[in-house]
């Protein structure tokens, strides 16, 4: 269980008289654990990152569809799943700036991503080429 559900059933377990308020206030302030260890992987660096999105041909179908789909990974940060069921009705205008909204991350969440201002014509590229309406 993460803290902050543990301190919220603390708050409630005080509320209701099952639990003592200097209790509840002694669970308010145990700090998490700190996370240890190196993250596993190798990250790309932003010029690998832009060599690998720059590799597919744009003049082909398959090749735009590519960059987009690298776009969209690199651009936005999301992991291959998240990309499977991303539908186009899920990439809309905010506040001036393109988002991906309702996207269903890990665990069942459901958030809204930024799309940097170069993801969005790579996407449109590819529509265009592919005729998608």
């Amino acid at each position: 269980m993460r803290l902050a559900a543990v301190r919220r059933l603390a708050y409630e377990a005080a509320d209701t008289g099952l639990l003592s308020a200097d209790l509840a206030a002694g669970i308010r302030r145990v700090q998490g654990a700190k996370k240890l260890g190196m993250r596993l992987g190798n990250g790309l660096t932003a010029e690998e990152a832009r060599s690998l999105w720059q590799q597919p041909n744009v003049h082909t179908v398959k090749g735009s569809r590519d960059r987009a789909i690298l776009a969209v990974l690199l651009g936005c940060g999301l992991c291959r799943r998240e990309l499977i069921h991303l539908a186009f009705d899920h990439i809309q205008r905010r506040e001036d700036h393109w988002a991906i909204v309702d996207l269903v991350g890990n665990g069942g969440h459901i958030g809204t991503v930024p799309m940097p201002d170069w993801v969005k014509p790579t996407v449109d590229q590819w529509l265009t080429v592919a005729e998608i309406t």
